[in-house]
């Protein structure tokens, strides 16, 4: 009787879906049609008096009618985007090339128990002594409390929600959530974390701000995205005075001090992100505090001097770095870096090339050999838990952000299996995390900043549940 069933459902298409029947799956094609055509886009030929449709040149996956060939280049979203010609700039944060990042890539599985076992030893001497613990420190802020009580969203939505809500809480805490900046979302994706900062500087009620407003002039939200992201939230924020700007390139290549934005005004940046995967943290601290031409105050944050007061000549010095290029203009300067809060994750996508704290692993006597060894095991800390027989194959790890969260392993090892146990390699990677985020901080330290380390969601939330704060500081604290 089934059979029947489906012989009499293969007869005819479903009604306004597509009359091409897909021998492979013994079915017609699900595909709507237009309003009076049989067949849909791709199956298109079939239809009388239609022209031949070829496969698209610059993407084969899908195909386009030959007589409208040329008119689909100009708009393929596989065509190749134009580069920006002012802040575009090859390579600028990438870090030094010193033939390190043609290093043969080992995976762990093809280690001996023996050279496992002296990674672990050369793991546990470099974290001895390393003052660089994780405080468990969740804040909030008021602005999301609304839409964290709101029962319509749903669990995933919650979870970004409580996110948000503990970055702008460390924000305010440290002074940074106010106008008179610009603040420079690294990874973007739809601008989520803009758009909450935004809407908690447009609700706060603050008398200290309001004194020297004379317009609302004075605030910048700067995106930094190198992909094509749909329903973006940004662009609804119409708001007089408020500066929303998009950039679609990737921070390997951005020269913040090329960006007419951030020259206009000159107000003080305030870099954040939220979940920027593996090396593009990395970049984003070097497009901060390598480019050239970027200033850093030296001082406290501005929040705790009166706005209406001009700032002194030593709050703001010039950065005496080298870098790519030549210093461009003082007078075309950007403000100021103000302090930074980014959500870290994915360790095991950092880069040798581009991470800041090679300095760091070298005095250390650590290298390149080392840290992608180190990188591959920090995945341990969260899928340490997970039984082996349902450990996921390894995965290319191609973009900048966690956008579903799904932080996934680098890869397991059976030689590990047999002499750590799934505790055990937790832990393993909590310490191997803990070492690449020391060495961030103390790039962070060598640049005159204040840094640490914060557990600012529950590990429910997220496991990858760590904040990277910095501010000036004149006073350093040793890491």
């Amino acid at each position: 009787m089934q059979h029947r069933a489906a012989l009499s459902n293969m007869a005819a298409a479903l009604p306004g879906r597509c009359g091409f029947f897909l021998e492979k799956k013994k079915r017609f094609c699900k595909m709507i049609v237009s309003r009076g055509r049989r067949f849909c886009g791709e199956h298109a030929t079939m239809e009388e008096g239609s022209s031949r449709r070829i496969v698209c040149p610059l993407d084969p996956k899908h195909t386009v009618s030959e007589d409208k060939l040329d008119k689909h280049l100009k708009k393929c979203n596989s065509r190749e985007k134009p580069r920006p010609q002012v802040y575009y700039v090859e390579n600028i944060n990438s870090g030094p090339a010193d033939g390190d990042d043609t290093l043969q890539q080992v995976s762990l599985s093809e280690q001996s128990r023996t050279q496992l076992e002296s990674l672990l030893d050369k793991l546990k001497t470099a974290v001895t002594g390393l003052q660089c613990d994780v405080e468990d420190r969740v804040l909030s802020h008021s602005a999301l409390q609304e839409e964290l009580n709101n029962p319509k969203n749903g669990d995933s939505a919650h979870k970004h929600l409580k996110q948000q809500s503990s970055i702008l809480g460390h924000l305010e805490a440290l002074g940074l959530l106010g106008r008179g900046r610009c603040f420079v979302e690294f990874g973007a994706g739809r601008g989520k974390l803009s758009h909450w900062i935004h809407e908690a500087l447009k609700t706060r009620d603050d008398p200290e701000t309001q004194d020297h407003l004379e317009s609302l002039d004075d605030l910048q939200l700067l995106l930094v995205e190198r992909c094509s992201t749909r329903f973006k939230v940004d662009g609804k924020h119409q708001d007089v005075g408020v500066e929303f700007e998009r950039l679609q390139v990737d921070i390997q290549h951005l020269d913040l001090s090329k960006v007419p934005l951030l020259t206009q005004k000159k107000l003080p940046l305030v870099g954040v992100g939220k979940h920027l995967c593996g090396a593009a943290t990395d970049l984003a601290l070097r497009c901060l505090l390598e480019t050239p031409g970027l200033r850093q105050e030296t001082g406290p944050p501005r929040k705790r001097l009166k706005t209406s007061e001009p700032a002194g000549p030593e709050s703001a010095v010039p950065a005496e770095l080298p870098g790519p290029g030549p210093h461009p203009d003082p007078r075309l300067h950007p403000g100021p870096v103000q302090g930074l809060a980014v959500a870290l994750c994915c360790h095991h996508r950092c880069e040798w090339r581009h991470y800041v704290g090679q300095k760091f692993f070298l005095q250390r006597g650590l290298g390149a050999e080392e840290f992608s060894a180190f990188c591959r095991m920090s995945s341990w800390a969260t899928c340490g838990l997970r039984p082996t027989s349902q450990d996921p194959p390894p995965r290319d790890p191609t973009s900048q952000r966690g956008d579903d969260e799904e932080h996934e392993p680098a890869e397991e090892t059976d030689a590990v299996n047999g002499f750590l146990s799934a505790a055990e390699r937790e832990q393993v990677g909590r310490l191997c995390k803990r070492l690449i985020d020391g060495g961030r901080i103390h790039f962070l330290q060598t640049r005159g900043f204040d840094s640490r380390l914060s557990r600012y969601v529950n590990s429910r939330v997220t496991p990858e549940n760590v904040l990277l704060t910095a501010v000036p500081s004149s006073s350093l604290s040793s890491c």
